[in-house]
């Protein structure tokens, strides 16, 4: 890796992409984008694909970017120009060796120490765009930052894989949780009350997981086996409830700057890539796998719609599928779906008769709401629809699920 100024950075990454059709760049997503690093090179470029993960919005874009994802974030939904690419969150890495070939990877990394570096806050996809990177000549570049926390795992990367390091010291984004609200915390404490000692926890970010962790503060030996996580494995922490001889495993982390402090040289926290963490195979062998996802709706099949509004794309597959499937197939695992059971903002039932937009997930353990807690798995279709119709539905709007369970052979 050679050191240089940021403006030696954006002659060489342009000299490197003279192709009129414009270069893809692949970076770091969620909050570890390298913004200040990101802005001067795209600025450069006429056009270019900025492929990024979860993209925030302050990733700088002119009118000749298009934004690429498989998973799409606050900083592309609705954007005009969007570029949506459907895959499991697990099987992203093989697309850059394939039809998404990365011409730049740009990653957000600490300083140097003993001829490695640390991507710190965010593992996730970025090794295998680096080794696509290396295999095809394409330029690795990285913006190396005091302020980034050294991670283990996967995290570390030897300089001889990076081309181009730009110094820049820069505040990291952080993430304050909301409380959360009263449906939240009762369908936490409904998933809660399932999970026993030792399981392992897939533990997102949003209200309904950290009402979840708050329920389960007194268990002991837990595990953490997942795609990210944010305080709420702090806070399990400090309670003593993890089990501190297994390792805290997880692909990014975004949230409190005293999280970060945390994870920073933090032997115990493991930074794993996306196709280990992901991997179904893989998750079904943790003990007790328990994940926590939501969706936008589930419909009388246990079919749930995690990924679109309409016919537009909200989000994507992530690793909702890969979690889903793990830990249906994990020694006393389980997959639960929690969602409130009417959507507060588009005033509809989350449970409806049939999901008309693409599916993103089924088979599920159970669906959890305020309402209670529909088991799912190993029950007939019409036993699966009469728990979600009885125990997870709004009170409003079951007479009409009742009427279309009929209707579609359901009761």
């Amino acid at each position: 890796m050679r050191v240089v100024e940021i403006d030696q950075a954006v002659r060489e990454v342009r000299e490197h992409c003279a192709s009129p059709e414009g270069p893809r760049v692949v970076t770091s997503g969620n909050f570890a984008s390298p913004v200040d690093l990101l802005g001067p090179l795209l600025a450069e470029l006429p056009s270019a694909r900025l492929h990024a993960l979860n993209a925030q919005p302050d990733l700088p874009m002119h009118d000749g970017v298009v934004p690429e994802t498989t998973f799409v974030g606050p900083g592309f939904r609705r954007h005009p120009r969007l570029s949506y690419v459907p895959c499991r969150l697990s099987m992203v890495p093989r697309l850059f060796h394939g039809p998404l070939a990365p011409d730049v990877v740009v990653v957000h990394a600490t300083t140097p120490r003993d001829g490695q570096v640390s991507l710190g806050l965010e593992v996730n996809v970025l090794p295998a765009a680096i080794e696509a990177a290396r295999a095809r000549g394409a330029l690795v570049v990285a913006q190396l930052n005091p302020r980034m926390p050294w991670t283990f795992g996967d995290a570390v990367v030897s300089l001889d894989d990076i081309d181009l390091g730009v110094e820049i010291d820069a505040p990291l984004t952080t993430h304050v949780a909301r409380p959360p609200s009263d449906d939240a915390r009762l369908i936490g404490s409904r998933v809660a009350a399932e999970i026993g000692d030792g399981a392992t926890l897939q533990a997102g970010i949003g209200e309904v997981p950290d009402a979840t962790i708050a329920g389960v503060l007194e268990r002991r030996g837990l595990k953490i086996w997942t795609e990210m996580f944010s305080d709420g494995v702090l806070v399990l922490e400090e309670s003593g409830a993890l089990d501190r001889g297994t390792p805290v495993r997880t692909s990014f982390v975004f949230g409190s700057q005293e999280l970060y402090d945390w994870v920073d040289d933090n032997p115990r926290v493991r930074m794993l890539r996306t196709e280990t963490t992901n991997s179904p195979a893989a998750i079904a062998q943790q003990p007790a796998m328990t994940s926590i996802n939501t969706a936008l709706q589930v419909d009388l099949f246990d079919q749930a719609n995690a990924s679109r509004i309409g016919a537009r794309i909200y989000s994507g597959f992530g690793g909702q599928t890969d979690f889903t499937v793990g830990a249906s197939h994990s020694p006393g695992g389980r997959a639960f779906m929690a969602l409130r059971s009417w959507h507060p903002r588009a005033d509809v039932s989350t449970i409806v008769p049939l999901v008309d937009e693409p599916v993103t997930s089924f088979q599920h353990g159970a669906v959890v709401t305020e309402q209670g807690v529909a088991w799912m798995w190993g029950r007939s279709e019409r036993d699966q629809a009469r728990n979600l119709i009885e125990h997870a539905a709004h009170p409003s709007v079951r007479d009409d699920l009742w009427e279309e369970a009929r209707a579609l052979g359901l009761a």
